[in-house]
């Protein structure tokens, strides 16, 4: 899983884009779905590589007119069975990702200085008019 309280989207057409802050209703953490895997380069046996995603699915009716997808936002009661490792099971992990999750969203405009990894504060999801 990894952890968040909100992410961005950018709403409207190339040249005009406005960037979007979306959280959950009631703006508290919440878990992405992840995977992760441990693996070494074919010509560099000794190499090691971590790595990780956001696992993403259609975007829920909430945010469908910012962007077609969404990162799959876990709800608490799936947190378990999605960090098992024993969890092998294909049918109940897809059930997981077409049930398990929030679809509920809220969105609000936020500042172009998002563009930018050099602003990294508070202020970058405070709404704007």
């Amino acid at each position: 899983m990894i952890i968040a309280d909100g992410f961005y989207e950018w709403k409207g057409e190339k040249g005009r884009k406005q960037p979007m802050f979306i959280t959950l209703p009631d703006r508290k953490p919440f878990a992405f779905a992840g995977l992760w895997e441990v693996w070494n380069k074919k010509d560099e046996p000794d190499s090691i590589y971590k790595s990780c995603t956001i696992v993403t699915t259609e975007a829920s009716k909430s945010i469908r007119d910012i962007h077609h997808r969404m990162p799959v936002i876990l709800k608490p009661d799936v947190y378990e069975p999605w960090l098992n490792p024993e969890n092998q099971e294909i049918v109940g992990l897809k059930n997981i990702l077409a049930h398990g999750i929030q679809t509920e969203l809220v969105s609000h405009p936020v500042s172009k200085q998002v563009n930018s990894v050099k602003n990294n504060d508070p202020s970058c999801i405070d709404p704007i008019a």
